[in-house]
């Protein structure tokens, strides 16, 4: 155990390793026992978190390591020309072919070559990747020659490779041919403990390079550097160490004040869930709506009082007409339920659902007079529950015209307009 750890040790400091996580020193374990085999391998984790180190330990720790080591990023390269940059082409064999040329895969024979970014490798050179793979076979571009080959392949991506391969960007069958032995890297939010061991690194290293004093972080800005999620790992921690080194004055210790001015807006947040904030737009629409149903009924109600006044007094009433105030408060005045009274008619208009039916006064009998104020009579007994309803909220929230307004589902203000007019003071 001892020896083992003296070994752990011996490849952190020669790779510049830092930290102590068991994630991370699981990772470098797997790293070490495979490096003797010619397995490939799938290295797995966030950019950011340093792949690209566990790939160098795999080659400096194999038989191949007095070979050629050469690191492909295969996002950066565009997707006409990656063929011919991994396999090869023969002169002639497109356009700007002039001369022949050797791919990465022929110029790394006997040794390592490291594909970055595998996830972005489109599907027709991932086929050829798979033959190589297989049968260490491959062709150059514009050639029917079959070249061997023997180069160790040890692969990187961060993409989630189950929903490329259901999507349909990434072959499976490659995706198990190189993750024969996979590695999973862990996120620096995942190893907390070794974050301010890598800032401090990184920190002396920009301070003596620049000979600048070398600056100290407070126990509040330190807790801040473990809370924060660090989308960009251990790139975007040394990003910003290396602002603290030039900017801040090293003499003075750094709160966590100060520290938050170099980290995105995030930054003041916990590696606490996320507190997802759920619009309203809807709920308000819902209550709105509500509103515009209460108004019209009551706009209804108000009508129908008019007509009731206006039967009695065998239609010498005032026409019905909407003052100012409630046209201002009512978000509808829908003509269609209620058609107010006009003394140059002969007659009074009720629309219903059907068809409008339209009654003479001089000719309206009075027993038809009392069937319409018996109408009138039952249609009032809502403005009779409205009233109990108000004054059962009020008593319920004891007083509260806000909590009352609430458990009404309509707004305070109209809440205000209800008890006014039913005098509820």
């Amino acid at each position: 155990m001892m020896a083992e750890n003296s070994s752990l040790q011996n490849v952190k400091q020669r790779f510049g390793i830092i930290g102590s996580s068991p994630l991370l020193n699981r990772a470098i374990e797997i790293a070490m026992q495979v490096a003797p085999t010619d397995l490939s391998v799938l290295i797995t984790g966030e950019s950011g978190v340093g792949k690209e180190n566990l790939a160098q330990i795999i080659h400096q720790y194999s038989a191949r390591k007095h070979n050629a080591y050469i690191a492909v990023n295969c996002g950066a390269i565009p997707k006409g020309t990656i063929d011919s940059e991994l396999f090869g082409h023969e002169k002639g064999s497109y356009t700007d072919a002039k001369n022949e040329r050797k791919g990465y895969f022929e110029v790394a024979e006997g040794g390592t070559i490291f594909l970055d970014e595998i996830g972005e490798l489109p599907v027709d050179v991932q086929a050829k990747l798979l033959r190589l793979l297989e049968n260490h076979e491959y062709m150059r571009v514009g050639s029917s020659k079959v070249q061997k080959s023997n180069v160790r392949v040890v692969a990187a991506t961060n993409v989630n490779m189950r929903q490329a391969i259901a999507d349909g960007r990434f072959r499976e069958d490659l995706y198990y041919r190189l993750g024969t032995i996979p590695i999973q890297v862990p996120a620096l939010r995942e190893r907390p403990d070794d974050i301010n061991l890598l800032f401090r690194k990184f920190a002396t290293d920009c301070a003596e390079q620049y000979r600048r004093p070398v600056v100290r972080l407070d126990t509040s800005a330190q807790d801040m550097l473990k809370k924060y999620y660090w989308p960009g790992n251990i790139r975007q921690l040394k990003n910003i160490a290396e602002q603290v080194a030039i900017i801040e004055d090293g003499e003075t210790l750094v709160s966590a004040e100060r520290l938050s001015s170099y980290l995105p807006d995030d930054a003041r947040q916990s590696n606490l869930p996320s507190v997802i904030h759920h619009s309203h737009a809807n709920e308000r629409s819902f209550e709105n709506e509500r509103e515009i149903l209460y108004q019209v009924l009551f706009d209804m109600k108000k009508d129908i009082a008019e007509l009731k006044a206006a039967l009695k007094n065998n239609g010498n009433a005032a026409p019905v007409s909407a003052t100012h105030e409630d046209t201002a408060n009512s978000p509808i005045l829908d003509m269609d339920y209620v058609t107010p009274y006009s003394p140059h008619s002969a007659g009074i208009t009720v629309q219903t659902s059907n068809a409008p039916q339209r009654t003479n006064h001089s000719a309206l009998p009075k027993n038809n007079i009392e069937e319409a104020e018996e109408y009138v009579e039952e249609s009032l007994s809502l403005q009779d529950a409205e009233k109990e309803m108000i004054q059962k909220a009020l008593a319920k929230h004891r007083g509260r015209r806000k909590a009352a307004a609430e458990d009404l589902n309509i707004s305070e203000r109209t809440l205000y307009r209800k008890i006014k007019e039913y005098d509820l003071d």
